[in-house]
This record gives structure tokens, sequence and C-alpha cells, in this order.
């Protein structure tokens, strides 16, 4: 699994962190970053959910 994030539609609301903190992280000026571009298979259920709550749509999962 790796997760893609398009940075043009990011908003960066944050819900993504607050759904899997140990995937994604907002820095000091509200710009995400991926802390883990292929997390473990245990996380999937929290990338799912940050995917889901995306208000933009502007994360995705590629089943590499």
């Amino acid at each position: 699994m790796r997760i893609v994030v398009d940075h043009d539609q990011c908003e960066s609301n944050a819900l993504c962190v607050g759904a899997a903190p140990e995937v994604f992280e907002l820095d000091d000026a509200d710009q995400l970053h991926l802390l883990v571009e292929h997390p473990s298979p245990d996380l999937r259920a929290k990338v799912e959910e940050a995917v889901r709550l995306c208000p933009k749509q502007a994360i995705s999962i590629a089943d590499d």
C-alpha cells in the first residue's frame, strides 16, 4: 500500500492527522507531510479512515 496526496487539493484540515497520526502530520506552516509513504498493513484501517474523512479527497491509496 502506498499513500498518494494531491497537495494542490489539500487544505490542511488535519482530519487525516486525527485519523492516522502515525502516517500524517502538519508542520508549523500547516503543510501536510507523510511520515510513512508505505505504511504497514496494520495501519490500513486508519489510512482508509483518513481517505474517507478528507473533505477535498486529496488522499488516496495505491495498492502496489
